[in-house]
């Protein structure tokens, strides 16, 4: 079991499962930023883009088993299993809240 995880993370969580890429922009700052596979997406505009983007290309599903929370820092370790190759994973979500928004999102 999760323990209460900050309201943008679970947002974004409940977004991520309905694929819902508007909603996941929405749960980062106006200047936030994913870092995934080695590239940044820096805004809600790239942001949206690259989880259309990754939906398009893959299908697949995100399965939260652990999190800590330390103040701003939330790490959510989530098995992604799908048609990407390597699948299953097991990664690291590491969120960095602020003024109740994610303003970065590293997965690795």
């Amino acid at each position: 079991m999760l323990p209460k995880l900050p309201d943008p993370v679970e947002n974004y969580l409940m977004a991520e499962k309905a694929k819902d890429a508007d909603a996941i922009a929405r749960c980062f700052a106006e200047d936030g930023v994913v870092h995934d596979d080695d590239e940044d997406h820096r805004g809600r505009d790239a942001i949206r883009r690259w989880k259309r983007e990754a939906d398009a290309k893959y299908t697949y599903a995100l399965e939260p088993l652990s999190a800590t929370v330390d103040r701003d820092i939330v790490i959510v370790r989530a098995r992604l299993e799908g048609n990407f190759p390597g699948s299953p994973v097991e990664l690291d979500h590491v969120f960095k809240i602020a003024n109740d928004t994610i303003v970065s999102l590293e997965i690795g």
